[in-house]
């Protein structure tokens, strides 16, 4: 028990400056920049697929926290968000260089997350953007859209009171604490449970292999990523299985999304999307019989 409470408090620290980062950016962009300047940020939002997903690829659980708090505040698009989701590789990255897996394979596997990210993304904000046109007559709908001010509302923080900095401290220690506690219950839940059973779930399964590993993805926890890498490593899984775990893996970031974007329907909405993208892929790969 003594190293799931290390665990979490070290998942949970390394995840500070991305926090305050990104909360310093939302209240400057909300306390600093016109109406016209926050119009401009999202229409530049046509190319967030792209830099989402590339960013997405870095190693880290900070950078889909990150993006979730700027969907959040209305800063990115959806299409961005999902295409982050789909690139991120938590744990991947360094548990593939710490084994000498080839750096040849690790990059194939980096640009068949990194090109279905930005598809899907690019597809996502597509469909959207034909939806608004369709329905911008309704004004219920534009009612109901979300930006910073809600975000920052929503959080009960009265940004408006302070500065900048005490105002993005608020936000960070408050989502600190709900990561901390949803860390460390998920960390005593896979410490009960066991690698081992959970990898028993997925042995050498052709198709439920996507479709497990999918669900497994989903953990709000870098642990997920760990154990489907394991897993693949240890010749458990298979590579198709293994991206499709890998693909829904968003780390930390969807338990963030519950904590700060309205909407109850709309995150299971965006999980579901999130899920149905990642074991689809899966699928096809297996289908095609794709291997590292």
């Amino acid at each position: 028990m003594l190293e799931v409470i290390q665990d979490t408090l070290m998942d949970s620290i390394k995840l500070l400056p991305f926090l305050f980062l990104t909360y310093f950016i939302l209240e400057y962009i909300e306390h600093k920049m016109g109406e016209k300047s926050k119009q401009t940020i999202q229409k530049s939002g046509k190319f967030g697929p792209l830099i989402g997903s590339i960013l997405g690829v870095f190693p880290q659980c900070g950078f889909s926290v990150s993006a979730t708090n700027l969907y959040a505040g209305r800063v990115i698009s959806l299409g961005t968000l999902i295409a982050v989701y789909l690139s991120t590789s938590d744990e991947m990255l360094p548990i593939f260089i710490s084994e000498a897996v080839s750096p040849w394979i690790i990059l194939k596997i980096l640009g068949i997350k990194l090109l279905i990210g930005m598809i899907a993304g690019f597809v996502i904000d597509l469909v959207a953007r034909f939806w608004r046109k369709k329905n911008k007559k309704n004004k219920q709908e534009e009612k109901t859209e979300e930006s910073i001010e809600d975000l920052c509302e929503h959080d009960h923080c009265h940004c408006e009171e302070g500065s900048i900095w005490k105002s993005a401290l608020s936000h960070t220690l408050h989502i600190f604490l709900f990561i901390m506690i949803i860390t460390f219950v998920i960390n005593v839940i896979v410490y009960f449970i066991g690698e081992e059973n959970i990898s028993h779930l997925m042995l050498n399964q052709p198709i439920l292999g996507p479709i497990i590993a999918g669900a497994v993805g989903l953990i709000p926890n870098c642990a997920a990523s760990v154990i489907i890498t394991n897993l693949y490593l240890e010749n458990v899984i298979s590579a198709a299985s293994m991206i499709a775990g890998l693909l829904t893996g968003a780390g930390v970031g969807l338990a963030v999304l519950f904590k700060t974007n309205r909407g109850l329907k709309q995150n299971i909405k965006i999980v579901g999307l999130l899920y149905v993208i990642g074991v689809i892929s899966g699928l096809l790969l297996e289908w095609i019989g794709i291997a590292f």
